[in-house]
């Protein structure tokens, strides 16, 4: 199985269309900041779609947090501004593990992180619109879940 994570679009879409159109995943979380455009990126793709709201989705009906199961982990989705993600992740994990979860993905700050502890993975997938991070290439997260059950993380770069 193929787990596409985007966040932060800004309602500038063309680089999401291009990488539904690469991957073909199986499912697509985005974290947030589409700003109007959650119809656009769920009809881009034929399978399930989860958006949560962010911190520019003014006037969304979108939910502002999500829990799903995906591969028998527990994963949270949220924007992660409301978490102080941009002093650092440490919150945000901490608030997961409260919760009993064993993945917290987020957005907001627009740069990638894969952060796997022994009890927490963190997940942000920069932005495919508005990078920050060094060399500022949009990026996006695929999570691979193997056969055996095994989840494989890959932060990608969109040239």
């Amino acid at each position: 199985m193929k787990v596409l994570i985007v966040s932060d679009t800004h309602k500038k879409n063309d680089n999401y269309f291009k990488v539904v159109e690469m991957h073909k995943p199986d499912m697509v979380i985005h974290c947030g900041d589409v700003e109007g455009s959650e119809y656009a990126i769920t009809n881009a793709v034929d399978c399930p779609v989860h958006i949560v709201l962010g911190n520019n989705d003014f006037f969304s009906d979108l939910p502002r947090e999500l829990e799903l199961e995906i591969a028998s982990r527990k994963v949270w989705v949220t924007h992660g501004h409301n978490y102080y993600v941009s002093m650092g992740n440490e919150t945000i994990k901490k608030e997961a593990v409260a919760r009993g979860k064993d993945i917290v993905m987020y957005g907001h700050t627009h740069r990638p992180v894969v952060d796997i502890d022994d009890d927490i993975i963190a997940i942000n997938p920069g932005s495919l619109s508005y990078p920050r991070q060094e060399g500022h290439q949009p990026t996006y997260v695929i999570m691979e879940i193997d056969r055996f059950g095994e989840l494989h993380f890959t932060i990608a770069h969109l040239k």
